[in-house]
């Protein structure tokens, strides 16, 4: 009996926990079922490295372990020149005077090369306009024939030091911004941006978006060029770091930055005696993407210097032309990793419009990731975040997914919602391929197949197989 009272005096009382914390790894399905029913848990992303491959899980451990030593002093270097180069905006020149190796009858596109039968619609528009505006074809019929005869040389603007947005190609006449960073000496240039509307880097080749172009080249460059001689050099990033505060993302949103540089060429501005000076002022107060194209220049004179660094996991180039989409790594200036170019995932349409409708991701103005803006700089504009839920929580999701695949921080364009942390930096294929999160990309949407234009915007996420490719000869490099 004795013992008996013992054993049951020593059982422990069980008692059931009445809150439960719960950290879920996974399926974000349990979390919200527990949220759901008022309680409290925290999710975990967590991934297969790699996406499980043994191949690619075998070049990260050998680019993370007996080759990082390599990797990350060239990464140092490459965030560095991404970071502290100072592109200035020097000037205005017609694009065949200036850009290297641009011949007389070449038409440089956006994107990897592509032949013209492979060219999505959009961008061949576009290459008819750029034709028909130099005056090789008295419209576009003829244009497509010229270019079906093998009559136009087609080159991507990357390769030649330039880069376009959307699905612009520029043929020598046209004005182009010129770039310059000091400390790589690198030149970059640009197209001036054609606006809204009806305008051939949106894919459109009707009467008007040639006008356009025309307009562009003969009184939008000279007035812009006027002014710009008188002002002097201006620094590029430097208005953009005041932008960024501001709500710009400096690619999706661009009215901050465009609005301080319209301020400082003001003066310069109505000074100019030229008859067509008050439809330039028209134009330009109208055209609230007028920096993207001057952002992109100086984005692509960091990347050019930054490319010069053997050894590197950072990509220089990110690039797509509607059909493909292509990176490349530094030292590696002739080497395309490319895939197929995807949809634009995260979207908000015009009326009437959408996926069904939409071209494919296009455009270089993806260069613009790769030093701090766009989708880095998410995180402060409220415009952004339109695109993904509305919410801001939802626009600092996305900052904080770039922070996790860059490899430095930017030291001048600063994030306040984030207490003045500096936008990521530098994408790091080895953080991609382990994390298996690819940059996130802000972009404009256009019209897949009629001639119509911009039928939305949003986020694009760039596809991962071409990530993988460049860490795999990354890694047979310095094997």
């Amino acid at each position: 009996m004795t013992t008996t009272a013992t054993s049951a005096a020593a059982t422990p009382t069980v008692r059931l926990p009445t809150e439960v914390t719960v950290v879920n790894i996974g399926l974000p399905l349990f979390e919200d079922s527990i949220r759901n029913q008022g309680g409290t848990a925290v999710g975990v992303e967590w991934r297969i490295p790699g996406g499980g491959d043994p191949v690619a899980v075998a070049a990260l451990a050998r680019l993370f372990g007996p080759q990082a030593a390599i990797v990350d002093e060239a990464n140092a270097e490459v965030v560095r020149r991404l970071d502290q180069g100072v592109p200035m905006l020097q000037g205005i020149e017609r694009a065949g005077a200036v850009i290297p190796g641009m011949g007389e009858r070449t038409v440089l596109h956006c994107g990897p090369a592509i032949a013209w039968a492979d060219m999505p619609n959009p961008l061949q528009r576009s290459v008819h306009a750029a034709v028909v505006a130099e005056g090789w074809a008295d419209d576009v019929s003829a244009a497509a024939d010229m270019i079906a005869a093998g009559d136009v040389v087609l080159e991507p603007a990357n390769e030649h030091a330039t880069v376009v947005p959307m699905a612009t190609a520029i043929g020598p006449s046209a004005p182009v911004y010129v770039v310059g960073n000091e400390a790589g000496s690198t030149t970059a240039f640009s197209s001036i941006n054609q606006g809204a509307g009806q305008v051939a880097w949106f894919g459109v080749d009707s009467d008007e978006a040639i006008e356009r172009l025309r307009f562009v080249r003969d009184s939008v460059g000279p007035v812009l060029a006027g002014a710009l001689e008188s002002k002097g050099p201006i620094d590029v990033l430097g208005l953009a770091s005041q932008g960024v505060p501001m709500g710009d993302d400096v690619h999706m949103r661009v009215q901050a930055t465009t609005n301080l540089l319209l301020r400082d060429l003001l003066g310069h501005l109505v000074r100019s005696t030229r008859d067509d000076a008050v439809p330039v002022a028209d134009f330009l107060s109208g055209n609230h993407l007028m920096f993207l194209n001057i952002a992109m220049a100086a984005a692509k004179s960091l990347v050019m210097w930054a490319g010069e660094v053997p050894n590197s996991s950072i990509v220089t180039t990110m690039s797509r032309n509607g059909a493909t989409y292509g990176i490349r790594l530094p030292g590696q200036d002739d080497r395309w990793f490319i895939t197929d170019s995807p949809p634009v995932q995260d979207a908000l349409f015009y009326p009437g419009q959408g996926p069904e409708t939409s071209a494919p991701d296009i455009g270089d103005s993806a260069v613009l990731e790769l030093i701090g803006l766009g989708g880095p700089a998410a995180a402060n504009s409220p415009a952004v975040a339109g695109f993904l839920g509305g919410r801001m929580s939802d626009a600092i999701a996305a900052t904080r997914n770039m922070q996790r695949i860059c490899a430095g921080e930017s030291g001048r364009f600063r994030l306040p919602i984030l207490d003045n942390v500096g936008t990521p930096v530098g994408v790091d294929i080895r953080r991609v391929v382990e994390l298996g999160i690819t940059p996130a990309v802000n972009t404009g949407i256009i019209h897949a197949f009629d001639g119509s234009g911009q039928v939305g915007a949003g986020v694009a996420h760039a596809p991962m197989e071409c990530f993988v490719e460049a860490l795999l000869d990354l890694d047979a490099r310095l094997s």
